[in-house]
């Protein structure tokens, strides 16, 4: 379990716009032996096919194609390479349909991947199998299919209230190779490239993101949130190099705030890591969080480069039933599914447990006579 590393990322003060916050995120020192461009699906959906018998139907706006070095040299962007005989038209895309696998290289230096497909099918994926040992509690279906199929819901940028009016009209910073979104002072999103000629490129793919349910609600539910506007108090002020170090000292605070308050969830949070691809001295990985109930829980998805610096990151906020299907399923599965070990791991009965699966969604995983012996149980210790 490591924390994420945004080293050489300064943040700089918000943007508001109704309920959306956005803070912009800025590199000293770009990457430049690592870029980012986009590749265009057309209607944006498609099949995903992710191995032997396996694919899944999803909302594809678009992929990333990342190109590198291999000796550190400045790479170019995909698209805006030129051609053996001078052509500098930008590569043409097509509207593809049925993309196989989540990363696919293309070329020796070159990786075409999808934006959250990566952490999306990480957290679709965990535990899928089931039980993992045929005790008596657990249904022929759990036995025979595990967790197939497995269902979440997310929504579209632009049905997020706002985000996409906040897009359009806030100011891109000299040098910002990221921002984090947020809804209702809310952590939505953190998103953030090598290269700020990347941001730019990547900024308008923001509102055709995937967000959580919960921001969804925000947006349309919350009230305008407050801006922090730096004051500076007049007697402080008798020079322009006062009022220089003054503002620079307003700038600073709102930096601590944002990283020890705002983004504390995120930054200082433990993940799990999967490494799902190497190029060069980069990994393309996905992690996912511990699922504790009633915190904030983000998956998401990064390229580090060979320090472990985050150089790529999207990140995407769980509502609180999806954490609590996923700490449901991390505690089944670290007790070898047995339903008794694992209710009195979270200090709950048998009985309670099983209604918990069923309130979580995953009822058809138990055997019917072994849920209506929970349900009788519960009713006859409440009455």
């Amino acid at each position: 379990m490591t924390t994420l590393d945004l080293t050489g990322l300064a943040t700089r003060p918000s943007q508001v716009w109704g309920a959306v916050r956005l803070v912009p995120l800025v590199r000293d020192e770009p990457v430049l032996d690592l870029r980012l461009g986009t590749k265009a699906y057309g209607e944006g959906e498609g099949l995903v096919d992710v191995g032997p018998r396996a694919a899944y139907v999803s909302y594809i706006p678009h992929g990333f194609v990342a190109s590198w070095t291999g000796d550190g040299t400045p790479a170019a962007a995909y698209g805006t390479q030129l051609s053996a005989d001078g052509d500098a038209a930008p590569t043409a895309t097509m509207g593809l349909r049925f993309h196989r696998r989540m990363a696919r290289r293309q070329a020796k230096d070159r990786l075409r991947f999808l934006p959250m497909h990566l952490a999306l099918e990480g957290y679709l994926a965990l535990h899928f199998g089931g039980p993992s040992i045929a005790w008596d509690e657990w249904s022929q279906r759990a036995i025979r299919q595990g967790l197939s199929p497995r269902v979440e819901e997310a929504y579209l940028g632009a049905e997020v209230s706002g985000l996409a009016d906040a897009l359009r009209v806030f100011e891109i910073h000299p040098g910002q190779c990221g921002v984090m979104i947020y809804v209702a002072d809310a952590l939505a999103a953190a998103f953030v490239v090598p290269h700020p000629d990347d941001y730019r490129a990547l900024h308008p793919t923001l509102v055709r993101d995937l967000y959580g349910e919960l921001i969804h609600h925000y947006a349309l539910l919350m009230p305008p949130v407050q801006d922090f506007r730096a004051r500076i108090p007049d007697a402080r002020v008798r020079s322009l190099a006062d009022l220089r170090t003054a503002a620079a000292e307003q700038e600073h605070a709102w930096t601590r705030f944002h990283d020890a308050t705002m983004a504390a969830t995120l930054l200082d949070g433990a993940y799990s890591w999967q490494t799902v691809y190497r190029m060069g001295r980069f990994a393309l990985s996905r992690f996912l969080p511990p699922f504790l109930p009633k915190q904030d829980n983000h998956i998401g998805e990064a390229i580090t480069d060979d320090t472990g610096r985050v150089v790529y990151l999207k990140t995407f906020r769980l509502s609180e039933s999806q954490v609590r299907r996923g700490h449901l399923l991390s505690r089944l599965a670290s007790h070898d599914w047995h339903v008794a070990d694992t209710a009195a791991g979270l200090g709950v009965t048998e009985a309670q447990l099983g209604l918990r699966l069923e309130s979580a969604g995953f009822g058809f995983l138990l055997r019917q006579d072994v849920l209506d012996a929970y349900r009788k149980q519960e009713r006859s210790r409440r009455s």
